[in-house]
């Protein structure tokens, strides 16, 4: 029987399971139905041994829940760091690492041939070539080898480019390296390098940090690489059994990624793409996406990029609404009252807050909110917390008009009126 490990093979199960059992913090043991209860015990063993005190637990009729529990503004280092440490290897993997490095480390030039014959000549280690191949590919891409073509023969040689070096010449790199360390892009990267010089973050806090976001930071080069070389990617999400405007199968769909958004009232990022299969522009959340595989360059990418950012301009989240590529926008004007003596604040929020609406005063005390987008659904919920302050609504859709207003009246009838005069 297999023991237990806390090394994984595949980081994107572990997402799963952190994802669901331990940042929502919502589930028990027995709400786990993928495989047996010691695949959850399992998980819940090395979340608990990456997390050390930032495990919480809470008891209930339904049982016991786990979940993450940290203020971000009082810890030096995201704790979810340690699942992209804790990959396993195999023992070729290990030797292959300090054997290539220590015949390139006299900074000479060598071919796959002769890197093999020293292996097997200097260490007495039998390697294929076509293992070799591959170490020295998959250090090529990381940056650690060198690879230089000469007539038809590739040659190798170990990168010059060490970290204490840079730290030594350029004054205040380090502390750069600390600041980044802990921001919610590629983190994970600055975090690899100070653990490598042997130095820790002691000199900032984040108070807003959404660490979450450091098990998406994976899907986030291939994004950036598909979108850099006008490509396809085929996208996996998550099953969601609870959902039904996302994805809830197993099955790969093609889109054409434009940019990568990230809401500043919930801290979630998107990726907003275009869909082929429902021809229209559309987000995914990065939180749903199980993986992302770069397909082959499409061919109109110029011209959906322009289509693009014309529509982004009438987007105040991040939904493009139901329609297609082209459609009307839906216009919609929401009046304030505000005393401008008494709470100038207000209308500084609501200019700082407008993004592509216009504001403009209408009369005396009253300022208009003018919008031009495609999901007037998406402003309401900003909108309503104006509440008490808002004198009109006109245009948008008519069934979020009377949504509004039907709420209104239930938390009149929840909190006291004319009926309930005895409720303060």
């Amino acid at each position: 029987m297999a023991g237990f490990s806390e090394l994984i093979k595949s980081f994107d199960k572990t997402r799963d399971y952190v994802r669901d059992f331990f940042i929502y913090g919502c589930k028990v043991r027995s709400d786990f139905d993928r495989k047996s209860i010691r695949t959850y015990s399992d998980e819940k063993r090395r979340v608990e041994s990456w997390m050390g005190d930032c495990m919480r637990y809470d008891d209930s009729v339904r049982g016991r829940s786990v979940s993450i529990s940290v203020d971000s503004g009082h810890i030096p280092e995201n704790p979810l760091y340690n699942a992209y440490y804790s990959k396993s290897f195999t023992d070729n993997d290990i030797r292959l690492h300090f054997l290539i490095t220590d015949i390139l480390y006299d900074g000479q030039s060598r071919t796959l041939k002769e890197i093999t014959d020293l292996l097997n000549a200097d260490y007495g280690q039998l390697f294929d070539e076509q293992t070799v191949r591959n170490k020295l590919k998959e250090y090529v891409q990381e940056g650690i080898v060198n690879a230089e073509k000469q007539g038809k023969t590739m040659y190798y040689s170990l990168s010059d480019d060490i970290a204490d070096d840079y730290i030594r010449d350029f004054k205040g790199l380090e502390d750069a390296l600390k600041f980044f360390s802990e921001t919610q892009h590629f983190g994970i990267i600055g975090n690899s390098i100070l653990k490598m010089l042997g130095l820790k973050n002691d000199m900032f806090f984040i108070k807003h940090n959404y660490m979450i976001h450091t098990l998406e930071d994976i899907l986030i080069p291939d994004i950036l690489s598909a979108m850099d070389e006008k490509r396809f990617i085929s996208v996996t999400s998550f099953p969601n059994r609870h959902r039904s405007d996302i994805v809830t199968d197993e099955h790969e769909h093609k889109y054409v990624p434009m940019q990568i958004l990230v809401s500043v009232q919930t801290g979630r990022r998107y990726l907003a793409v275009y869909s082929l299969e429902q021809e229209r522009f559309t987000t995914l959340r990065l939180d749903y996406i199980k993986g992302i595989k770069k397909g082959d360059i499409f061919d109109g990418y110029d011209n959906k990029k322009a289509a693009y950012q014309r529509n982004i301009s009438r987007v105040f989240g991040v939904s493009f609404g139901a329609r297609k590529e082209r459609g009307n926008a839906e216009p919609m004007k929401i009046t304030f009252r505000i005393d401008i003596k008494k709470e100038g604040y207000v209308l500084e929020r609501l200019e700082r807050e407008k993004r592509c609406c216009i504001i403009e005063q209408t009369g005396d005390e009253l300022y208009t909110l003018t919008a031009d987008v495609y999901d007037s659904n998406e402003i309401m919920h900003w909108a309503k917390t104006f509440i008490g302050r808002i004198v009109s609504i006109e245009g948008g859709s008519e069934s979020i008009r009377h949504r509004f207003y039907r709420d209104v009246a239930r938390m009149k009838k929840m909190y006291g009126g004319d009926n309930d005069e005895h409720i303060q």
